[in-house]
C-alpha cells in the first residue's frame, strides 16, 4: 500500500533539474558566444562544452542532494528551498570552475558564459521546480499522488490535523477515518469516517488504499499499540506518532546506545555544539557586510534625527540576550525625546492619553498613528531602519542576526518558558518579525520565540533572512 507519488515527484525533480542546468549553459554560451560579437579567451566548440558539462551535471545534483533538495521537507518550503538553490548553484558552479581548473581542460569560452550560466542555472530550476510545484497541486485536484490517512486517537491535536490536511488539493493528504473522537466533537459535514477501533477501521477501509497511519495518543494497553504498528509493519504502512508530552519532542533530539540500552536524549536547544561556530562566523561575516553597506544610509539617518529635534541620535536600552545576560541594544531614536526611555505605560500617562495603551497593547505593542513618533522615527520605523545600528550589537557579538527578540527583563516573567527562550542569543530578527508581528500577542511571539530554539537550524537562519528582507520591502516592516 506505500503510495509512490513522493519518489516519482522526486524522479521527476532530478531530470527536470538536470535539464533545466543543460538549458541553462546552453543559453549562456549562445548570448556570449553566439549572439555576442566580443572576442572570446578561448575557442571552446559546442559540442565539447556541452559535453563536459553533461557529464558533470550528475554531480551537481549530488550536491543538491547533500542539501536536501529532493527531501519533502525543504521542497515542501518555498524559502527554505530557495536558500538550499542558491547554495546549491554557488557550489555547483565551483565545481566545473575546479575541474577546469584539476584537469587543466578550458570549459568556459569567455568568464561571462561563467556568470550568466550560474544565474541562469539558479533562475531555470527554481522556475522548473515552481511549476513541477502548479503542477502536482493540480494533480491533486483530480485525485493523483494524494497520501490516504488514518488517524487514531482521542485527542485535540487529531482535531488540529483534520483541520490542516482537510485541503487535499493543497497537502496531498486525504483523512480517511477516525479511531475515537467522542472526547472531542467532529465536523458534522466530515468527508470521513468515525470508528470505534482500529480493528474496525481497518477491515472497513481494507478496499482503499491507505498510506499512512497517524496515532495521535499513544494507548495504556500496549496490545493496542502493537496491533497498530504490526498493522502498519506488514502492510508498508507509514506510521507515525504524536507524543505524549509533545514540548519534549521539539528540540534537539539524538537516538543512542547507553550501556547497550537505546534511549532519546533531548537538548533544551538544536543550537549545540558545532552550531554554535558556525552561526557566530556566520554572523560575523554577515553583519560586518551589512555594516559596510549600510554605513552611509546610516549616516545619513543620523544627520535626520539629530536636525529633526536636537535630541540623541541613539536609543539604548538594556534587554536580556542568551543565559540572562544583560546586553545593551543600539537603535535610531524614533520617538520623541520627552518619552525616549520610558515604558509604553508611562509615556502615554505623561502624553495625558493613557487610553491608548490599550490599543497599543492590543495591536501586538504598535499604533498606525502613534503621538510619541518623530516624524523621521515614523519613516524610520516602516522600514525598520532604526534597527539598523544593532548590527553593531551582533558584531560585537550580544545578540544574533537571527534568535528570540531580545527581551526586557520584567517581560521575562510573563513567559512560562523563558529560561528556554534564553539558552539562545537574542536576535535582530526572528520568526515573529517575518510571521505579522503587529498581528501576534506577546504568547503567540513567544511560542514563535520557543520554536525557533528547539528547532534551529542553519538552514532556517537563511530563510529567516530572505523572508525579513522580502518582510521590509514589500510590507510595514519589523519592530523590535
Amino acid at each position: 500500500m506505500k503510495n509512490n507519488s513522493s519518489t516519482v515527484y522526486n524522479v521527476c525533480l532530478i531530470i527536470g533539474d538536470g535539464l533545466a542546468l543543460i538549458l541553462a549553459f546552453t543559453i549562456a554560451y549562445i548570448l556570449r558566444v553566439t549572439l555576442s560579437h566580443e572576442p572570446l579567451s578561448a575557442s571552446v566548440h559546442a559540442h565539447t562544452y556541452i559535453g563536459i558539462l553533461i557529464g558533470l551535471i550528475p554531480f551537481w545534483l549530488l550536491i543538491f542532494g547533500f542539501l536536501g533538495l529532493y527531501n519533502y521537507r525543504v521542497y515542501e518550503k518555498r524559502f527554505n528551498e530557495l536558500a538550499r538553490l542558491l547554495v546549491g548553484s554557488f557550489i555547483g558552479i565551483l565545481l566545473v570552475i575546479s575541474y577546469s581548473y584539476l584537469t587543466n581542460t578550458v570549459i568556459f569560452p569567455a568568464r561571462l558564459v561563467t556568470v550568466y550560466g550560474f544565474g541562469l542555472a539558479f533562475l531555470l530550476v527554481l522556475l522548473f521546480r515552481t511549476a513541477a510545484r502548479g503542477l502536482r497541486r493540480e494533480l491533486f485536484g483530480f485525485g493523483i499522488g494524494i497520501n490516504n490517512v488514518l488517524l487514531v486517537g482521542d485527542t485535540k491535536t487529531t482535531q488540529r490535523l483534520i483541520e490542516s490536511l482537510e485541503k487535499s488539493n493543497v497537502t496531498g493528504y486525504r483523512v480517511l477515518g477516525v479511531v475515537g473522537g467522542a472526547k472531542h466533537a467532529l465536523r458534522k459535514d466530515r468527508s470521513y469516517h468515525q470508528y470505534q477501533s482500529f480493528a474496525a477501521a481497518v477491515n472497513h477501509l481494507k478496499n482503499r488504499q491507505l498510506h499512512t497511519v497517524i496515532q495521535t495518543e499513544l494507548y495504556g494497553d500496549e496490545e493496542h499499540n502493537d496491533q497498530i504498528v504490526t498493522y502498519a509493519q506488514e502492510n508498508h504502512v507509514a506510521y507515525r506518532f504524536v507524543p505524549g508530552n509533545s514540548e519534549l519532542f521539539v528540540g534537539n533530539i539524538e537516538v543512542d546506545l547507553f550501556h547497550s540500552v537505546p534511549i532519546i536524549s533531548v537538548h533544551q536547544t538544536a543550537l549545540i555544539g558545532w552550531g554554535r561556530v558556525v552561526k557566530r562566523l556566520t554572523d560575523l561575516i554577515l553583519a560586518s557586510l551589512f555594516l559596510i553597506i549600510a554605513s552611509p544610509f546610516m549616516l545619513m539617518i543620523a544627520l535626520a534625527v539629530k536636525l529633526s529635534d536636537g535630541g540623541p541620535v541613539f536609543f539604548r536600552q538594556e534587554r536580556l540576550s542568551r543565559y540572562n545576560n544583560r546586553v545593551k541594544i543600539f537603535k535610531f531614536r524614533s520617538l520623541k525625546p520627552a518619552y525616549s526611555g520610558l515604558g509604553p505605560e508611562e509615556a502615554f500617562k505623561k502624553l495625558g492619553r493613557p487610553e491608548l495603551i490599550n490599543d497599543y497593547r492590543r495591536n501586538g505593542d504598535w499604533l498606525e498613528e502613534d503621538p510619541r513618533l518623530t516624524g523621521v522615527g515614523r519613516l524610520i520605523r516602516r522600514f525598520s531602519l532604526d534597527e539598523l545600528p544593532q548590527l553593531i550589537n551582533v558584531v560585537r557579538g550580544d545578540i544574533s542576526l537571527v534568535g528570540p527578540r531580545a527581551i526586557l527583563a520584567h517581560e521575562l516573567e510573563q513567559s512560562a518558558q523563558k529560561h528556554l527562550i534564553l539558552s539562545v542569543k537574542s536576535g535582530l530578527t526572528g520568526l515573529a518579525q517575518i510571521s505579522g508581528v503587529r498581528d501576534l500577542s506577546f504568547d503567540e511571539r513567544r511560542q514563535l520565540d520557543l520554536y525557533y530554539v528547539q528547532n534551529w537550524s542553519f538552514w532556517n537562519d537563511i530563510v529567516i533572512l530572505l523572508k525579513t528582507f522580502w518582510v521590509v520591502l514589500f510590507h510595514k516592516g519589523t519592530r523590535g
